[in-house]
């Protein structure tokens, strides 16, 4: 999510490598080393069982986002079904946020 896509991948895979696969774009800059810590995703609680147990390098770089459902996606190996909540990409987040309040000034102008 947001994206919805679905892809069926093996057990044991990592979510970055499955969104890899899918063709959806998760940011890294350490190629999935847990290096960058720029690769977080967010899963629903209902939806934390179906990964993997984090492992001790991952519990380390986390900390307490581990409890608020943030994982490493280069970390987090799918073991059933699972939802993902991939944020949006920090570059295009703020593009869109400046479209968004150049929008608002063109329609204030027309009120």
């Amino acid at each position: 999510m947001p994206q919805g896509k679905t892809i069926t991948v093996r057990h044991g895979v990592s979510i970055l490598e499955a969104a890899r696969k899918a063709g959806i774009h998760i940011a890294t800059r350490c190629g999935g080393k847990m290096g960058c810590l720029m690769c977080k995703v967010t899963l629903p609680e209902e939806q934390q069982k179906n990964l993997l147990p984090p492992k001790e390098g991952e519990r380390r770089k986390l900390g307490s986002l581990l409890e608020k459902g943030t994982r490493l996606s280069c970390q987090s190996m799918v073991q059933h079904d699972v939802i993902v909540l991939i944020p949006e990409d920090p570059l295009k987040a703020a593009v869109r946020k400046q479209l968004e309040a150049a929008r608002n000034r063109d329609n204030e102008d027309f009120i």
